[in-house]
């Protein structure tokens, strides 16, 4: 089935903030995270006719959102490889490491600060964990959702989570032992 233009805008404007939001959750970069959106829904309008209805819409788009994020965080990896091993060949010997300003809509900004820590922490976590972490916690979405958007059992996404929020505790009492003290 082919995707008529005034059905795309619909299934754009439905979703754009949700691709978004996942994005920056995954990623933590505003330009990469639009450039990511805008990577789904050219997928999604070019892919619409393999789209077979056995899962929802939504879940498809979560998907092909999670993978495009775990694709950009691969290669960004690789990037960075790459950097390393040329800057051995380098006279002077030192990366240059982007620092990252991390903006989450929602965050309000006395809260930025935590957010960043918390976000610095989740990146860390296992790619399961992750990923159902932030389908949980960031997106809001039920646990049979998250199994269907992972393809993986409800009880794999209760354990995902449950080990995720034990890594983060353990990672931001090993890192920030005076956020941990607080209460």
């Amino acid at each position: 089935m082919q995707l008529e233009e005034t059905q795309f805008k619909e299934i754009y404007t439905h979703f754009n903030t949700m691709v978004y939001n996942l994005a920056i959750s995954y990623i933590q970069n505003v330009e990469e995270a639009e450039e990511i959106t805008q990577d789904v829904f050219i997928q999604v309008h070019e892919s619409f006719s393999k789209f077979e209805n056995n899962s929802t819409l939504k879940t498809w788009i979560f998907r092909i959102t999670i993978n495009k994020c775990l694709d950009h965080i691969k290669a960004k990896k690789r990037k960075k490889r790459m950097a390393f091993v040329s800057s051995l060949f380098n006279t002077s010997g030192q990366i240059i490491h982007e620092s990252i300003e991390f903006q989450h809509p929602g965050i309000i900004t006395e809260q930025k600060e935590n957010a960043s820590i918390l976000f610095s922490c989740i990146d860390e976590l296992p790619e399961n964990q992750k990923t159902a972490f932030l389908l949980s916690k960031v997106e809001g979405l039920s646990n049979p959702e998250i199994s269907e958007v992972m393809k993986t059992s409800v009880s794999s996404v209760e354990s995902y989570i449950f080990r995720a929020k034990q890594n983060l505790q353990t990672m931001v009492k090993k890192k920030y032992p005076s956020l941990s003290k607080k209460k």
